[in-house]
């Protein structure tokens, strides 16, 4: 979800708003599917959004499930795949405690749209989760996620909701009888 971005959104209220300084870190990860450098009509609600998105996964990569909770807004709920619904800021960082050496959560956004007030919207993307089982042996989860995003009375913005989906089957894949 890290995203190159060669705007200043100074005139955005956003927490530790990001200098151009700050911009060149940016500019050093992985490439993603929206870059207003390729597509240069990209609104400036849309750009910041996935600047929140590369700012948030950064944090995520670098201190885990801590720094997961620590963008939920106080009164937000996450949805995961066969899991019931967890409300609130405190019951998500309950259930976040991953160390980051143990498993790291990334993810790549691929759009966003700012909603018509300019003070909610969302993006969507593709995630991977990578640990190890108890044999030692790589375990990857693929899915795709999407994350709602509001804006605060004070002028920061956090995550409202997030929610994912595991991958589906690749094609075939879902009607293949078990061997025994």
């Amino acid at each position: 979800m890290l995203c190159a971005l060669a705007i200043s959104l100074s005139a955005q209220t956003v927490p530790g708003a990001t200098s151009a300084s700050s911009l060149d870190t940016l500019a050093q990860a992985p490439p993603v599917a929206i870059s207003p450098l390729t597509q240069p009509t990209l609104s400036p609600g849309v750009i910041l959004l996935m600047e929140l998105e590369g700012r948030f996964a950064k944090d995520v990569a670098a201190s885990g499930g801590k720094a997961f909770s620590s963008w939920f807004a106080d009164d937000a709920v996450t949805l995961n795949n066969g899991r019931p619904a967890v409300l609130g800021r405190a019951a998500i960082a309950a259930q976040a405690q991953w160390d980051p050496n143990v498993y790291q959560l990334t993810w790549t956004p691929q759009g966003a749209q700012m909603g018509p007030s300019n003070d909610m919207g969302f993006t969507w993307g593709h995630y991977e989760g990578h640990s190890r089982d108890k044999n030692g042996q790589p375990v990857t989860i693929t899915g795709r996620y999407f994350t709602v995003w509001k804006k605060l009375p004070d002028g920061t913005w956090k995550v409202a909701l997030d929610a994912s989906a595991e991958e589906p089957p690749s094609a075939g894949e879902c009607c293949v009888v078990p061997k025994p």
